[in-house]
C-alpha cells in the first residue's frame, strides 16, 4: 500500500507537517464551534449538538493538543502534528478494516 500510493503519502505528510499553521490564523475555524459560540454565529443551537455537547469535552486530545503539553508554540504545533498522525492513522486503520470485510 505505501509503495503503490507513494505520492499520496509525501503529499499527506506535508499537510502534518504544515497543521501547526493554523495556529497562526486568529478566532475559530469555520465549522469548530463549542455550543457558546454556535449561539454567536448563527443564533441557535441543534438539539441533536446540545445532547452531545458534553461528549466532546473529554476527548482524548482536545484543541488538538496533547494534555499538560501546550504552554508553548512549539509545544502546540506538537500537539497540532500529532493529532494529525493519529488522525491520519485512525483514517487508514479503518478503510483497511473495511476494505477486509468487503473482499470476504
Amino acid at each position: 500500500m505505501f509503495k503503490t500510493y507513494k505520492k499520496l503519502w509525501l503529499v499527506l505528510s506535508l499537510f502534518i507537517v504544515l497543521s501547526p499553521l493554523g495556529l497562526l490564523a486568529t478566532g475559530t475555524a469555520f465549522g469548530e464551534w463549542g455550543s457558546d459560540e454556535l449561539i454567536d454565529e448563527v443564533g441557535f443551537i441543534p438539539a441533536g449538538l446540545e445532547k452531545m455537547a458534553d461528549l466532546w469535552q473529554h476527548a482524548p486530545m482536545p484543541d488538538y493538543s496533547i494534555q499538560g503539553f501546550a504552554a508553548t508554540f512549539g509545544q502546540s504545533a506538537l500537539g497540532y502534528i500529532a493529532s494529525a498522525v493519529v488522525g491520519v492513522l485512525l483514517v487508514v486503520l479503518i478503510i483497511t478494516f473495511l476494505s477486509r470485510i468487503v473482499k470476504d
